[in-house]
């Protein structure tokens, strides 16, 4: 291989010679150069670079996210106009208490409770019976004001809480104390109810509940997106033995039972970048057997009859509620507003036992209630620089009510002694009221941020009422938030409040036609001959909390709230007959003083909460509907500060539930010092707790695509025995107890 090579070498270098001239003698041999190209090198394509994780693996690059679906652009659109509504209508210097609809499910029974029930796991709630109004907040008499998406709602004539149900609410808050300049009327609390914003992914669900007093609740939902719009729609059937507290501490009420539908839809439509349309409509329809208590002691004749047995006590009550709104929400650059219209039909009838009511109480009135209520609403937020925002609004409303009652009543024996007995010559007396009035209302207030940590809210209310009186007031409001460090949240506030009473509590009562001369002395014509007018409560409320983290213990969150109130004409009303209808009466001084203590626990999948609170509610002399009284009890309440009948002085909730493998745990409590009782509210019922139980599981069965959800639940799980009211006490007719121990299922599927 080697000589080959040389060869080669030798035979170019004599071909190089022979094309050149010969050397010279003794001169030396020059060999050519030679140049070697070396081969082209390919280079090899090149390689994605990959990110290596602690050298371990590496990952496979991600596919990039799918675009998103015209839902989901919708659902973000209206999640902007939904923060912005909440600019508008934001509740600085409150105090506020809140849950969403997955603590609301967290709870035992869900969304099967009743929102009245729901909201006695809030600080400062306190349970009473459906004919004193079912709860009270910082232990005043109903003085509720409930707002949907931000939009306040009406009175109506009946129970106005169990028109809506429990399923369509994304988040509801609680707030008291000293409010903001925008919430006015009604002031002990406002219940702002967010309807769900994560229900229009075109899906939804269809449930049914049951167990004991005959419970059987058959309900739905469903949401969607089309376009620009979004829906919502819901709907549930309740039908059970126990529509009205037990008077009774048996297991079973005897004649009460309760049918009731609710229906409700949500209708939203985004019209540009800037403008959003919504319409919601609710309906509740309702007939309650009012319950009765064997054993009763007839004390009239009527009609013959004497011995009456109170087994077979046959009235009944029946509501019928309906509303709609119309709302539309606008941004431009600093400026947000809302301007709504609203309406709702509020109707009660009342049905006695014509000849049993007279025998046991000397009168059967058939009452019948109407309300139709008309309004606009328009509120605004203008950021005005960094430190500054503007809140503006006003509302106007009309309402015509309808007040009659057709009462059969006994002539007594003796004018002069109603206890002489009477007459078995019963006869008719129907007295009829009606009217249109008006509240109006407007309010100016800035919220003013004079550091990051420290901010001011300002404002003026003024509200204008015509209706049976005609009143007007001016109202400050001012109150201070201060954060001063993370965490730590201080606020302070000063509110003056107006409060106009409902108007179809405050329609008077023509006493001329049961008082003589006009008809015969009765069992109607009341001792004392004298109904001023229904007065607007006029108050001063202080308020001062602190709500803190405790980052020692992440999850952990507690605060503490004082309140005191000062009042003028203060409201109060009470079912004063077997009619299970509320009248209204004023005492002329007031005063309400508390404290509550709350806190809660969140570490993953398990959460548990607690709230306390003390309360004292002290009023004197009845300075209208003054006949309502006995001439002992209103000589005495007087020259008397006494408790009012929904006075309770210890309020306490509580509740835990964990998520365990898709299995939910849940508990809450409910405990009461009692509420009043006795002459003149001088005495109290003895205190009580209720504990109840749930437990949830959702499972997908093989093959299906929604999971299903199974349910238990256990009311009352120790079986206390407790009394909410013994039928003594101002405005207290009969006798109710809590529920006995109960036990109900469920089964709902996601659509």
């Amino acid at each position: 291989m080697l000589g080959g090579s040389a060869s080669l070498l030798l035979g170019l270098a004599g071909n190089a010679s022979s094309q050149t001239a010969p050397p010279a003698a003794g001169a030396a041999t020059t060999l050519p150069g030679i140049t070697v190209v070396a081969p082209r090198r390919v280079e090899p394509p090149r390689r994605a670079r990959v990110r290596v994780v602690t050298g371990k693996r590496r990952e496979i690059p991600r596919a990039p996210p799918p675009p998103p679906t015209e839902t989901q652009i919708v659902a973000g659109k209206n999640e902007k106009f939904d923060e912005a509504r909440q600019n508008i209508i934001a509740p600085l210097g409150a105090t506020a208490h809140q849950m969403n609809h997955q603590a609301i499910e967290a709870l035992p029974q869900g969304n099967n409770a009743s929102l009245d029930k729901v909201l006695l796991q809030f600080p400062g709630v306190t349970q009473d019976s459906a004919a004193s109004g079912e709860l009270h907040v910082r232990n005043e008499h109903a003085n509720i004001q409930y707002r949907i998406n931000g939009i306040m709602l009406p009175d109506g004539v009946g129970a106005f809480g169990q028109i809506l149900d429990t399923g369509i609410v994304g988040s509801l808050t609680l707030l008291t104390g000293a409010l903001p300049a925008q919430y006015g009327l009604r002031t002990a609390g406002v219940l702002d109810i967010l309807t769900k914003a994560d229900a229009f992914n075109n899906s939804g669900s269809v449930g049914i509940y049951g167990g004991s007093h005959g419970t059987i609740t058959p309900s739905f939902e469903y949401g969607g997106t089309v376009g620009q719009t979004q829906y919502f729609a819901s709907g549930r059937f309740l039908q059970n033995n126990l529509g009205i507290e037990n008077p009774t501490s048996s297991r079973e009420a005897i004649h009460d039972r309760t049918s009731q539908e609710k229906g409700f839809f949500y209708l939203s439509t985004v019209l540009d970048s800037t403008s959003r349309l919504t319409f919601m409509s609710g309906i509740s329809n309702s007939t309650f057997q009012i319950p009765n208590n064997p054993g009763q002691t007839p004390n009239f004749t009527a009609f013959g009859v004497s011995n009456f047995n109170s087994t077979f006590l046959n009235e009944h009550q029946n509501e019928f509620n309906q509303f709609n709104v119309a709302a539309y929400q606008k941004s431009i650059d600093d400026i947000d507003l809302q301007v709504s219209y609203f309406n709702r039909y509020s109707q009660l009838h009342f049905m006695p036992d014509p000849i049993g009511d007279l025998v046991f109480n000397g009168v059967a009135s058939d009452v019948y209630r109407q309300s139709f209520v008309n309004g606009i609403q328009e509120d605004t937020a203008w950021r005005v620089g960094y430190a500054h925002t503007l809140r503006f609004g006003f509302s106007a409303s009309a309402e015509r009510s309808l007040v009659n009652n057709a009462s059969t009543v006994l002539p007594l024996v003796d004018p002069s002694d109603p206890t002489a007995g009477t007459i078995d010559a019963p006869f008719s007396i129907f007295d009829s009221n009606s009217k249109t009035g008006w509240l109006l209302g407007t309010y100016i207030q800035d919220e003013w941020r004079i550091t990051n940590q420290l901010t001011l809210n300002a404002g003026l209310r003024f509200d204008q009422m015509y209706q049976y009186v005609d009143a007007n007031q001016l109202s400050p409001r001012i109150s201070l938030t201060w954060k001063p460090y993370d965490g730590t949240t201080f606020h302070a506030g000063y509110a003056r409040n107006f409060t106009p009473p409902q108007q179809v509590i405050a329609a008077p009562t023509n006493l001329a036609l049961v008082t003589p001369p006009a008809v015969p002395a009765n069992t109607q014509t009341p001792e004392i001959g004298l109904n001023s007018p229904v007065l607007p409560e006029r108050s001063h409320v202080f308020d001062v909390g602190v709500v803190q983290k405790i980052y020692p213990v992440p999850g952990l969150e507690v605060g503490v709230d004082g309140y005191y109130k000062i009042a003028r004409d203060l409201l109060d009303d009470g079912q004063f007959g077997a009619a299970y209808v509320l009248n209204g009466f004023n005492y002329d001084r007031g005063e309400n003083i508390g404290l509550e203590v709350k806190s809660t626990y969140t570490n993953g999948n398990f959460r548990a909460y607690g709230n306390i609170a003390w309360a004292k509610q002290v009023a004197t002399n009845i300075v209208s509907n003054q006949f309502l009284f006995s001439q002992d009890e209103l000589n005495y309440i007087a020259t008397h500060y006494i408790y009012t009948d929904h006075a309770q002085v210890l309020t306490a909730s509580a509740g835990a539930s964990y998520l365990w493998n898709g299995t939910r745990f849940s508990a809450s409590m409910i405990y009461g010092s009692g509420l009043r009782s006795g002459f003149a509210n001088t005495d109290h019922l003895p205190s009580y707790t209720q504990v109840n139980l749930g437990i949830s599981h959702e499972h997908l069965f093989p093959g299906w695509t929604k999971p299903t959800t199974l349910r238990f639940d256990v009311v009352n799980l120790f079986d206390s025995i407790y009394q909410i009211r013994d039928g003594s006490g101002i405005g207290v007719f009969a006798p109710q107890f809590g529920p006995r121990r109960g036990f109900f299922v469920g089964v709902s599927q996601k659509l």
